[in-house]
Formats: C-alpha cells, sequence, structure tokens
C-alpha cells in the first residue's frame, strides 16, 4: 500500500479540529454560559453536565453500532456521516449557548435536550471519523501521522479558543450577544474544516467488520485486566481533566485577576503539545508507558496542590502551577492511546479474538463517564463555595472554591488515577512477549506454554 499522501494526514487533522469547534466550545464555556448569561445556578448547571456525559457514554455505543451496520457508498463507509452528520451538530453546538428565558424549569427541560441532542449528534460524527483511520490506511508509520495530526489539529482549537474567546468571557449584560457572535464564527469555521476533511481524505482499505454483541464485549473485557485498570484509572484521570479545563477560566479570571493570561495559556498548551507529539516516541523507548502514564499523574497532582495553595497575589506562581497540571493532562492525552492499543493485542492473546472495535467503545465509554463526574464536579464545586453567577467580584469563600476546584479535585482525582496505574501488570517487556506468542499462534496453530509476564521469548 503507497504512503499517504500529507494532503490526506492534513485533511484528517482538520476534521478533529472541526469535532473540537463544538466540544471543546462547550466543555471550556458551557458552564459560564449557564451560570453567568443563562441564570442556572452552579448546582443544577454541574448536575445537567453530569447527567448528559453519562447519555453520552451510551450514545457512543449506539453510534458505534450505527456505524458497524453502515453500507459502504460511494464515499466509503465513514466518510457519509461526516458530510451529513456535520451541520445538525454545529448546529445545536449554537442552540447550546441560546437558552431561552421560559422560567426555570422550561430552561433546564431545554438545556437538558439541547445538550444531549448535540452529545448524540457528536457521537454520530466522531465515532465514525476515528474509526476512519483505520480504513485509511493499514501502514504503522501513516497511522502515526494521523494521530499526531488529530492531536495538532484538537489542541490548535482549543488554543484558539483560549487565546481568542476567553479573554472576552467577562461578566456583564453584553455576554450573551458575545456568544451569539463567537459561535456563528466558529460555526463557519467548523463546517470548513469538514469540508476539508471530507474532500482531502480517501478510504483505502476495505474489509467486513464483524457484528460483536453487547453480551460478548462484556465477557471479552472482564477478562482482560489490563484494560480493566486502565479503564479505572481513566475515569479518574478524565474527571480530573474535565474540572480542570472546565474550571481553568474562572481560575484565571476570578482568582488570579488575569484574563490577559489567556493566550499565554493557550500558547503554552499549543507548545506543549508540539513537543508531547514529537518527544513520545523517543519518550516511550526510554522510560515506558507505565512510567510515563504515572509521571504524567504525578504531575497534575503537583500543580493541582500549586493552584490550591499558593495565595491568590501571587499570580506567576499560580500560573506555574496551572501549567504544570496543563501538561500532566496534554501528556497523559497522548499516551493513553498507545496503552489503550496494547491491550486489544492482550486481549487476542488471552481470548483468540481480535476486538479493536469492542475495546474501543467500551474504552470510550469509560472515558465519557469520566468526563461526566469531571463536569459535575466542578459545577457543585462552584456551588458550596457560594459563587454568585455574573458577580463582578466574588467572596472570599467563592475564590476558595474555585481554588479548589481548580486544584485539589484535579489533584486527588489524578492521584487516583496514578495509584490504579502502578497495578497495571502490561510492560513493553510482556507486550513484546505478548506479540511474539501472537505471531507463533497465527504460524503454528498452537499458543506456547510461556507466561509471557515473566519472561519474553529471546529472539
Amino acid at each position: 500500500m503507497k504512503p499517504l499522501p500529507w494532503r490526506a494526514v492534513f485533511g484528517y487533522g482538520a476534521g478533529d479540529a472541526a469535532n473540537n469547534v463544538a466540544f471543546m466550545t462547550t466543555t471550556m464555556f458551557l458552564l459560564v454560559y449557564y451560570t453567568d448569561v443563562a441564570g442556572i445556578s452552579a448546582a443544577a448547571a454541574g448536575t445537567l453536565l453530569g447527567l448528559v456525559r453519562i447519555f453520552d457514554a451510551f450514545a457512543d455505543v449506539f453510534a458505534g453500532r450505527v456505524v458497524d451496520g453502515a453500507k459502504v457508498t460511494r464515499w466509503g463507509k465513514f466518510r457519509p456521516f461526516i458530510l451529513f452528520g456535520s451541520i445538525p451538530l454545529l448546529i445545536l453546538a449554537f442552540l447550546n449557548f441560546h437558552v431561552p428565558q421560559i422560567g426555570e424549569s422550561g430552561m433546564l427541560i431545554y438545556a437538558y435536550l439541547a445538550y444531549a441532542a448535540m452529545g448524540l449528534a457528536y457521537s454520530l460524527v466522531n465515532i465514525p471519523y476515528g474509526s476512519m483511520a483505520g480504513a485509511m490506511t493499514q501502514r504503522d508509520g501513516d497511522r502515526a501521522k494521523l494521530a499526531s495530526a488529530r492531536v495538532v489539529g484538537a489542541t490548535l482549537v482549543s488554543a484558539a479558543l483560549g487565546a481568542l474567546v476567553s479573554p472576552l468571557i467577562v461578566p456583564g449584560p453584553e455576554l450573551q450577544g458575545i456568544f451569539t457572535r463567537v459561535l456563528l464564527i466558529l460555526i463557519v469555521i467548523g463546517f470548513v474544516l469538514y469540508m476539508v476533511c471530507f474532500f482531502s481524505t480517501k478510504e483505502r482499505v476495505h474489509r467486513p467488520v464483524a457484528r460483536v454483541s453487547m453480551r460478548d464485549s462484556m465477557k471479552s473485557v472482564s477478562s482482560n485486566k489490563p484494560l480493566l485498570l486502565l479503564m479505572a484509572s481513566s475515569v479518574f484521570f478524565l474527571s480530573a481533566y474535565l474540572c480542570l479545563n472546565t474550571v481553568q477560566i474562572y481560575y484565571v479570571r476570578d482568582v488570579l485577576e488575569q484574563p490577559t493570561l489567556f493566550p499565554l495559556i493557550a500558547g503554552g498548551q499549543m507548545i506543549l503539545t508540539l513537543i508531547m507529539v514529537v518527544a513520545m516516541p523517543k519518550l516511550v523507548t526510554a522510560f515506558g508507558k507505565k512510567k510515563l502514564y504515572i509521571t504524567f499523574g504525578a504531575l497534575v497532582v503537583l500543580g493541582g496542590v500549586i493552584v490550591s495553595s499558593v495565595p491568590r497575589e501571587m499570580v506567576w506562581l499560580g500560573f506555574v502551577g496551572l501549567m504544570i497540571a496543563l501538561l500532566g493532562v496534554l501528556g497523559n492525552n497522548v499516551v493513553v492511546f498507545a496503552l489503550e492499543a496494547d491491550t486489544v493485542e492482550y486481549g487476542e492473546w488471552k481470548t483468540g479474538v481480535r476486538s479493536e472495535g469492542s475495546i474501543y467503545a467500551v474504552f470510550s465509554f469509560t472515558r465519557k463517564c469520566g468526563q461526566a463526574i469531571g463536569g459535575a464536579l466542578a459545577g457543585w464545586a462552584l456551588s458550596i463555595g457560594g459563587y454568585v453567577s455574573g458577580a463582578a467580584d466574588q467572596t472570599a469563600e467563592a475564590i476558595g472554591g474555585i481554588q479548589f476546584a481548580a486544584g485539589y479535585v484535579p489533584a486527588i482525582l489524578a492521584l487516583i488515577a496514578t495509584a490504579i496505574m502502578i497495578k497495571y501488570p502490561l510492560t513493553e517487556k510482556a507486550h513484546t512477549g505478548i506479540m511474539e506468542q501472537i505471531k507463533i499462534r497465527q504460524e503454528t496453530g498452537m499458543l506456547p506454554q510461556m507466561d509471557p509476564f515473566k519472561e519474553t521469548k529471546k529472539k
């Protein structure tokens, strides 16, 4: 198979940039919109974010089954979802930031329905988008390029939102108009990016995909110890990430009182991500994925403690703590999918069946649950601290609540996630042994009687 042209790699990265126009905009700003514009209490908003994101987890499983049952068209199997799903997704993202003033109950019902509908639309675009990489190429090097392009595309959008939009989000009567103008611009940008992805990519690998029942999926997962540990750890790590990402704007705006830091934070995230993408292969070779995962967790703990414990007057130390925590979550986001891929081979070695789709769907389900918990904790922590929606000056208790939500909550969650991964057994040495045994089974039909977790086959 010929190498992928750079046009296709660039187009694939544009696809995840488009995905994050909807995903990151709601992740970063929807809680602020609920509290400061719609007037929904922080506690109710946190509960809303938690419940709907749990619904999103089930929506991913549903979307996976829809995609598995889709027919191959002249555009391929996955690309039509991008073509026809992009406009509904972007429109729903816009509607989430336009809650009508129809009474407290009516506003909450509208917010629940709009966010849930967007979550389903996102799943029906994002799941086929993620699956498309395997249909574009079978070359390991090209798949690595696609993964890197995806990370860069998503980070560019996140950095742009942080640098250009976050400074605009200040309490006041003009905030609704600001959200309206910003979302209209983002809809246009997102649609263009989706079309770039659709027209520059091509599905070149076509193979039948067996439909796996939910019962078989659960059976496969339950016997995969490394996957179970990674899933459990990811729930806590994603909770830490979403809580930090959601409360970050409150921390910079209301605690540090330095909205001019938003562009600096966004630029720092972009630079750190690019460094991670380039350096990760060498870091994995030098230290191993498990050690890196634990190290990134320790960085989130360290950064969170700094964020929560330093006085608000020490702006630069608070900024440093925030960047350390962000470095931890960014590093985790790069290495975690490499760990997930290793668990696929473990499952094949354990059961004789290779089931990437089932494992990815269940793994995605647990990550969505982590996102739900993190978003809910962010809103609840603000509420407990007494955050006042739209107030220019917050009380000392509210400031403390924001610091706790931005620092100690992610730190505690990351500490639990890291502790779980200490028991993770699938090291590089064990994975090498598993791959060698799978190869022998494919050639001879028999699995060697040796434990890859104690020794590897000498070459």
